[in-house]
């Protein structure tokens, strides 16, 4: 093998010795990054087109999910103004069991008060914390709730949701609907282990006892409040008044 002649110069060699790589390096790395910027925004342009066309039916999406949730407590029939458009905000509020901002929704019938429907927690159950809709009626009624989340035992303590409760024909929950206000302040807002009269299933009693407490002072905190709850300007938020 004949090696090579020191003489000769070596390209390489002279464009790292000078620190000034080859020009055919930097055209590539130059072709390079305008490749990696433009594929960026073609990517960009793309997502935000996909966003645009698909933002109002997810946004049709969420509030058709919100009327089918709201319309498990609250017959449609029974308001007829846009629900989802009379609502308030609640600040964080530990007597409903709240920790974040949540919304009210105020159902009218020609005009006048019928319902509201709120978020209301039960931070005590077996598996921790229980999350439920309520509709509290205008005349002091509860006049449904369902549960829409939970992490009570399968088969024991989940009856309280009734797509969970195995007797489909009378769910556990359905026995509060259309209940008084009366009931809450005579102190029978319990289950019957607690001397109320409200049922509970045996061997799981302290979900129930959890959704039960839970419910009784969403419904009272409702009612108290009830003028400055539906006063209140759509879209602001609700703030108690100095006792």
């Amino acid at each position: 093998m004949t090696a090579p002649d020191p003489a000769t110069p070596n390209p390489l060699a002279a464009a790292t010795t000078s620190g000034t790589p080859e020009p055919s390096i930097v055209r590539i790395s130059a072709r390079t990054a305008v490749i990696l910027l433009l594929f960026t925004l073609a990517f960009t342009a793309l997502m935000a087109g996909t966003y645009k066309l698909t933002q109002p039916m997810l946004e049709a999406s969420a509030q058709a999910e919100k009327l089918r949730l709201i319309g498990e407590v609250l017959p449609p029939l029974s308001y007829d103004n846009p629900l989802l458009d009379d609502a308030i905000t609640l600040p964080p509020t530990k007597a409903i069991g709240l920790d974040d901002d949540s919304r009210a929704y105020r159902a009218r019938k020609d005009g006048k008060p019928v319902a509201l429907v709120f978020e209301a927690a039960a931070l005590d159950g077996y598996s921790g914390r229980i999350g439920l809709i309520v509709a509290v009626a205008a005349d002091g009624r509860l006049l449904a709730m369902r549960v829409t989340q939970h992490k009570e035992t399968p088969g024991l303590g989940d009856y309280v949701d009734p797509k969970k409760d195995k007797n489909k024909a009378s769910p556990w929950i359905r026995q509060f609907d259309g209940v008084g206000f009366d009931t809450a302040l005579g102190g029978k807002w319990k289950v019957k282990k607690d001397g109320g009269q409200f049922d509970q299933r045996a061997g799981a009693t302290i979900s129930a006892r959890a959704v039960t407490n839970a419910s009784g002072r969403a419904l009272l905190w409702a009612q108290e409040r009830s003028a400055q709850l539906f006063e209140l300007p759509a879209g602001k938020t609700f703030e108690e008044k100095a006792k």
